[in-house]
């Protein structure tokens, strides 16, 4: 039962970082990560992790 536990633990921690690298190259990117749509002036260049949107608009 504690390996079940601890093998659960490895799974988040390994989702954990890749939804963090996906925030990091979007930065990288010059955008930002947007909770439903990108604003009206902005335009989608990725994602952020499976739902954040990652948005570049004119100002970056």
């Amino acid at each position: 039962m504690k390996i079940l536990f601890l093998l659960f633990l490895l799974i988040l921690l390994l989702l954990h970082g890749a939804a963090a690298n996906a925030v990091h190259h979007c930065i990288l990117q010059g955008g930002y990560c947007s909770f439903g749509e990108c604003p009206p002036d902005a335009w989608s260049i990725g994602s952020c992790s499976e739902t954040p949107l990652c948005c570049k608009g004119p100002w970056h």
